[in-house]
Parts: structure tokens; sequence; C-alpha cells
């Protein structure tokens, strides 16, 4: 009797260690949403000072989502080589860099740089948190603290949206001075060096991941890890189970996701098109452009800082129960509530900017048009959060066999940096040439799209272990005759 009260014990103690370094990691997370979305509240400002047009404009936001293609395509194989911590405090100082050199820049080239430098570190931690969070949760939690991640991103969008307004309302605008006779709109770059410098020490705080630690023979290290963080009451047999796959699948490399079909393993192609899911329906048209957006259709700098804001808050709260039902009900049916609900909200903002009037600079919606697409696009938030935003990242972390998952993860988060790049350059020059009616209509095309193929490909990974992936995409059961 005592014996089991104290391995219930050792078990509560593990799973709150779990929670605890999971956050850590998380941190990374929430870098990824700050610096994607600080520049929200720039981009005009910016804009004005650098005199861009559409296209230089979109260039510059979009500019460090290349990088963060490039930054996750070898996140993988470097932490591999370096370890799980020592890639987190890469990305740390790619994020200081980025913050300093963006607040500090004199020109449109150097701004560039610093946007791709800061993009490598976004790249990086959209692989290492999801897969260190894996590798450290126990099996019937690690849904829940997948999602993590997907929650720090969307607090740190909410952090970043507020400290916009904040700087922009203290100086009377983004483009005001502010502090040392600094613009605004540079500020929202330079604070972003406080967060950075947290996650750089919070990585130095966690344990190494257990598998890479058996990946380096570094069994007893791992074995404690297993016990102390993840609460798994046979830690010896659980390095063993990893050692078994891991001297399978020796190292991880392309030639492990070759397949016969198109040249990858059909698994690695519902990755890669899940991934380019989660973009196309989108979700960085709203917090990219969201204050730009609503600035076009009539509303002040401040109120479109504000809804921006609102927007952000409802991301957060629904992730938060996005994470309450995900090891519950499962991860294809919210992938499926979720893509239902994103293509009826965006069919009604798509219906309600046909009626837009005027263009450019001076376009407004009449009577009802305007708060009926505030209603969907923030419903489309909802939605998105509820489902997509976080299972897609839980899904490319746990889907994938041993032997392919740092090769796979990398293909998928990739694949997703590429087709957010794709929507993100795209958005201001196409809203100018074919119209937001037509532009969000697309996105609910992809919405629609994206519930068919979760029926059909994406397999179910709830309360597996990942040493028990097979690498099988989904099959419907069928029904066994009498």
């Amino acid at each position: 009797m005592t014996v089991g009260a104290n391995d219930s014990a050792e078990a509560v103690t593990g799973k709150g260690k779990a929670v605890a370094v999971s956050i850590a990691a998380a941190v990374g997370g929430f870098l990824f949403g700050f610096d994607s979305s600080v520049i929200n509240g720039a981009v005009d400002a910016l804009s004005s000072h650098f005199e861009l047009g559409s296209f230089l404009s979109g260039f510059v936001v979009s500019i460090a989502l290349l990088g963060c293609a490039v930054g996750a395509w070898y996140a993988g194989r470097l932490a591999d080589s370096w370890g799980r911590r020592n890639v987190m405090l890469l990305g740390a100082a790619m994020f200081i860099i980025s913050s300093l050199g963006s607040g500090l820049a004199f020109s449109v080239v150097d701004l560039l740089v610093w946007r791709v430098i800061g993009g490598l570190g976004i790249g990086i931690a959209s692989v290492i948190a999801p897969a260190y969070i894996s590798e450290v949760a126990p099996a019937k939690g690690r849904g829940a603290l997948g999602s993590l991640q997907q929650l720090a991103i969307t607090i740190g969008q909410l952090v970043v949206l507020s400290s916009n307004k904040s700087l922009a309302g203290a100086a009377g605008g983004s483009s005001q001075d502010l502090w040392l006779n600094i613009p605004a709109w540079r500020w929202m770059f330079l604070v972003g060096v406080l967060p950075a410098l947290v996650y750089g020490i919070l990585a130095l705080s966690i344990p190494e991941s257990p598998r890479f630690l058996v990946l380096r023979g570094r069994f007893d290290q791992a074995a404690s890890v297993l016990k102390r963080v993840s609460g798994e009451p046979d830690p010896e047999a659980k390095v063993q189970q990893i050692r078994q796959t891991l001297d399978k699948e020796h190292k991880s490399t392309f030639n492990d996701i070759r397949g016969n079909r198109f040249g990858l393993q059909p698994l690695v192609w519902v990755g890669i098109i899940i991934a380019a899911f989660q973009q196309l329906v989108g979700i960085n048209a709203i917090f990219y452009y969201s204050t730009t957006l609503w600035k076009s259709v009539g509303f002040s700098e401040s109120d479109s800082f504000t809804t921006s804001v609102i927007t952000a808050g409802i991301n957060v709260v629904m992730t938060v129960v996005a994470m309450l039902l995900v090891d519950r009900i499962g991860r294809r049916r919210l992938l499926t509530i979720g893509s239902i609900g994103m293509f009826v909200s965006l069919l009604l903002t798509a219906i309600s900017f046909s009626h837009q009037l005027g263009s450019g600079d001076n376009v407004s919606l009449p009577g009802a048009y305007g708060p009926l697409a505030l209603l969907g696009a923030n419903a489309f938030v909802v939605f998105f959060a509820l489902s997509w935003g976080p299972v897609m990242w839980i899904l490319l972390a746990e889907m994938f066999p041993n032997r392919m998952r740092a090769m796979a993860l990398a293909v998928g988060t990739t694949s997703n940096w590429i087709f957010n790049f794709i929507v993100t350059f795209a958005f201001e020059p196409m809203t100018e040439r074919v119209g937001l009616s037509w532009l969000y209509g697309a996105f609910a095309f992809f919405a629609l799209a994206s519930f068919f193929f979760v029926l059909r490909f994406v397999p179910e990974t709830k309360k597996q272990e990942l040493e028990t992936m097979t690498g099988e995409t989904h099959r419907r059961p069928t029904t066994p005759r009498a």
C-alpha cells in the first residue's frame, strides 16, 4: 500500500516537472509569436519611413519567413548533433540580434538582414520546442503539453500587439518619437530583447532530452530525466525501448523519408499538406496585417490596435480550450470541427468584403457589413485556435516513426513556413489586384478542402507512445461481417 502511494506521489511530481520544463521550452514559442507579429504594428510606419511600395512592404513583412524555413530545415539536424538545449540557446541569440538590428535599422537592406536572422531563430524554435516537449512528456498528457507551443505563440502575439498598442499610444502614433527621440515603431522591435534573454536563461535551466541522451550513450542520465521529469515508473526499461528504436534508425537523413510515391513516404506528404493547410486558410493575413486591415475599412489607428489585441486575446483563450480537449476527443475530431467552423467564418468575411466601398486606402464597409466582417474574422480565429493552430504542431511532433521523426518534422515545418511566406508576401499585392472578398473566399475554399483531407488521410495519435508509431496513414475501420 505504501509502495503504491509512493508511486502515485512520484507520478504527480513527475507530471509537475514535465509541465515546468515544457513551459520553459515553450517560451521559444512565445518568441515565435512575438517576433512574427511585431511587424503588425510597425508595418505602416516603417513603410512610410523607408518609402516602401506594396511589393517591398510585403517583402519586408514576409522575408523573415524564408529565414524561418531555413531555420526549421536545419534545426532537427542541429538538435541531433548539438543537443536540444544548445539549439534553443542559438535561437535565443538570434532573437536578440534580430530585435536590436531591426530596431536600429538605417536602411531597407539591413532591415531585411535582421528580419532574416530573426526568421532563422523563429524557425529553430518552431521545431525544437514541440520536439523537445514530445520527448519529455508522458503519453497521456502529451497532447496538452504539446499544445503549450501554440499557447505560447498566441500569448506572444497578444503581448506584442498589446505592447505595440501601448507604445504607439504613448507616442501619439507609431511614427512619432518616444524615449530617447526614437520612434515608437523602433521600440516595438527593441523590446523583443527582454523575452529573448528570458528564453536563453530558461534553456540553461532545463534538462536535456532523454532521447538525445540515449543517442549519445548517456543512459543513466536519460533514465534520471525520465524518472524525474516524465514520471516514468520503469525508466531503465524505457531507456531500452528508446535504444531499440534509435538503433534501428541509425541517423535521420533524407533517405529515411523517401518513398515510391512522388519521392516521399505517404505519411510525410500528409505532414507537408497539413502544414500547408494551416497557412492556406489565411491565419497570418489576420495576425500580420490586422491593424492595417481594420484601418483600411474605417477604424482609427487606435481602434485598429485595440481590435488586433482583442483578436489575439481570443486566440489565447481558445488555445487553452483546445489544450483541455485535445487528449479527450482526439486530434482528428478537433481538426474537422475547426475546418467546418473556419469555412463558415471565412465565407461570412468574404461576403462582407464583397460589399466594400472605395479602393486603396479609402475602403469602407457600409451598414452592418463592417461588424459582420469583424465577427467573421474573430470567429475564424476561434475555430483556428481550437483546432489547426495547436493540433498541427502536435501531429507533426507525434505521428512519425522514430526512424524518420527528425527529418519528417523538419520537412513539415519547412512546408509550413514556405506557405506562410507565400500567403504573407502575396496578401498586400493580391488585395490590390483582386480584393479582400476573393482572398477570403480562397481561404474559405482551403478550409473546406482541409476537412476532407483530414477525414481521408490524417492518423489519430491520441495517447499513443512515440515508440509505437508505425508510419501508416489513416484508414477507415471496416465493419466485420457477421
